[in-house]
């Protein structure tokens, strides 16, 4: 019997467009995240945007080293100003209005009113100022090296529709590229399906024709 044809790869089953799926899944996130965080920076120029409560930044100073570097990309959650503690790591706003992620080594009370002292893990000396609760933007849970450089490149929008414009073009090619290998397997599965065919076909008829033959010479050996 004749086998029934195969059903070839699905386009999402090519090792070569997993690359692009892969690459898509890292992209993309990092896109909606930086879109999302340039929506409400020009929303509210006052407040430092937060997803579901966690603010990311971007490390441009090693200060911190060695356990945050310099082109990280460090995530701080809210909390409660009052819950911190001596050696917890914060980021916070200085008088400049600059976000700075440093680490607690004192608190300190002055007419009534707590004050975080805070040093660089890589500094010499601590802080000039003093932060107050008011200062505080979040304390510090973790951090994804050398992303930070990243996402400060794709928050600029000309590379923003550079990406986008490089996810769809990998899409399209990939498809394309995927679906012209999947006809041509298909193609070749037909054109061996219908080679089978005729065989089985032949097969049936020369097993017809010995068959007329045989009964021929009964019929003439009766006679």
């Amino acid at each position: 019997m004749v086998k029934e044809m195969k059903t070839g790869k699905k386009w999402y089953q090519s090792a070569s467009n997993w690359f692009v799926i892969v690459a898509c899944v890292i992209l993309v996130p990092i896109l909606i995240i930086n879109l999302s965080i340039m929506f409400q920076a020009k929303t509210n120029e006052d407040v430092v945007p937060s997803i579901f409560g966690y603010k990311p930044f971007m490390v441009l100073s090693g200060s911190m080293e060695t356990e945050i570097r310099k082109g990280d990309l460090i995530i701080t959650k809210i909390v409660d100003p009052s819950a911190l503690q001596k050696d917890d790591v914060i980021a916070f706003r200085d008088v400049e209005g600059t976000v700075t992620t440093h680490r607690i080594i004192d608190i300190v009370v002055k007419d009534g009113k707590t004050y975080f002292v805070t040093k660089g893990d890589n500094n010499s000396s601590q802080d000039l100022n003093l932060v107050e609760f008011e200062d505080v933007e979040g304390i510090y849970v973790g951090r994804i090296p050398g992303i930070g450089s990243i996402m400060k490149s794709l928050s600029e929008p000309v590379t923003i529709v550079i990406v986008l414009l490089v996810i769809t073009l990998a899409f399209v090619i990939g498809f394309t590229i995927s679906n012209k290998k999947q006809r041509e397997l298909e193609r070749q599965e037909f054109l061996e399906y219908k080679r089978q065919k005729e065989l089985e076909a032949q097969l049936e008829k020369e097993k017809q024709e010995k068959k007329k033959t045989t009964s021929s010479k009964s019929k003439s050996k009766k006679a």
